[in-house]
C-alpha cells in the first residue's frame, strides 16, 4: 500500500483504503488471497496502535472458503489400514480413523491414556486443553497388545526417533510419512492427510446411525456449528443421493 500510493497508509482516507483493497480483490492472480489476508489485518493493528479505531470499521471481514472435507469411502479406508508392512504403521492409521484423533492428539497419547478394561480412550488436553474419552474397538485393542509385546514402549504409545536416550513421540513429520507412503501404495488418488481420517471418522459414524451431538462430544467441538458440516458430506436420509444415469436406462 505504502508503495502504490508512495506515502504512508496512516495518512490515507477511508476511501483510498477500500480503493486499494478493491483492487486487490480484483486482480485475478497475484496477490494471494494469504497476500490480502495480512495486508487486511496488519492494517487492523496498524489503526489500533496508533489508535485510530474509526478505521477499523471499514476493513473487510476475512471469509473462510467454503470447503467441504475430503472423505474416504470405508473401502478406502480399509485398503489404506492394512497397506503399511509395519503394525506400528498400520496402528497409527486405525488410531486416527477409529478414534478421529488430531495429529498432536496422536502424537501425545501415552500408555497410561489406554483403558484396555473399559475400552476406552482418554484423549488429554486436546484442542482448547479439553480432556475426552473415546471408544476403542476390539481390533485396536488386539493390535496395540501385539504391538505393545514386540516393541516395549514405555511412556509413549508410538515412539518417534529417539534422542540422546530418550524416547521422544512420534513426530508429525513422521506421521505424515506413514500417510503418505500409505497412500501412494495403495494407489489412492484423493488427498489423504491427517484430518480425513478424522473427517471419514466423523462422516460414517453419521451414518452408521450415530446422533450428531454424540459425534460433537467425540470430536471434542467446542461448537456444534464446527460439526454440522458432516450433515453436508453425509449419506443420510430415507433415500440416499443418486446419480439420473442410475435408473436411466432401467426403464
Amino acid at each position: 500500500m505504502t508503495l502504490h500510493f508512495n506515502c504512508s497508509p496512516l495518512v490515507l482516507d477511508e476511501e483510498q483504503v477500500l480503493d486499494y483493497l478493491h483492487v486487490l480483490k480484483s486482480r485475478s492472480k497475484t496477490p494471494s488471497d494469504s497476500f490480502f489476508k495480512h495486508t487486511v489485518y496488519g492494517l487492523r493493528y496498524l489503526y489500533r496502535v496508533y489508535g485510530l479505531s474509526e478505521m477499523r470499521v471499514v476493513l473487510p471481514s476475512i471469509k473462510r472458503p467454503n470447503k467441504l472435507p475430503v472423505v474416504l469411502s470405508r473401502r478406502e479406508v480399509r485398503l489404506l489400514l492394512k497397506t503399511p508392512k509395519l503394525l506400528k504403521h498400520r496402528l497409527v492409521l486405525a488410531m486416527l480413523y477409529g478414534c478421529g484423533l488430531r495429529c498432536f492428539e496422536l502424537r501425545n497419547l501415552q500408555l497410561k491414556d489406554l483403558d484396555f478394561d473399559r475400552k476406552m480412550l482418554h484423549v488429554r488436553q486436546g484442542k482448547g486443553h479439553k480432556d475426552r474419552y473415546v471408544p476403542l474397538s476390539a481390533m485396536q485393542i488386539r493390535g496395540l497388545k501385539k504391538y505393545m509385546a514386540a516393541e516395549h514402549p514405555n511412556i509413549w504409545c508410538f515412539n518417534g526417533n529417539h534422542a540422546e536416550g530418550k524416547a521422544v513421540p512420534l513426530s508429525t513429520r513422521g506421521i505424515q510419512w506413514v500417510i503418505r507412503e500409505a497412500r501412494k501404495h495403495s494407489g489412492i488418488k484423493k488427498q489423504v492427510t491427517t484430518h480425513s481420517f478424522r473427517h471419514s471418522y466423523a462422516t460414517h459414524l453419521l451414518e452408521m446411525g450415530l446422533d450428531i451431538i454424540s459425534i460433537k462430544e467425540l470430536l471434542g467441538h467446542a461448537d456444534i456449528q464446527t460439526t454440522l458440516v458432516y450433515l453436508h458430506v453425509a449419506q443420510l436420509g430415507r433415500q440416499r443421493p443418486f446419480s439420473p444415469l442410475d435408473r436411466l436406462y432401467t426403464e
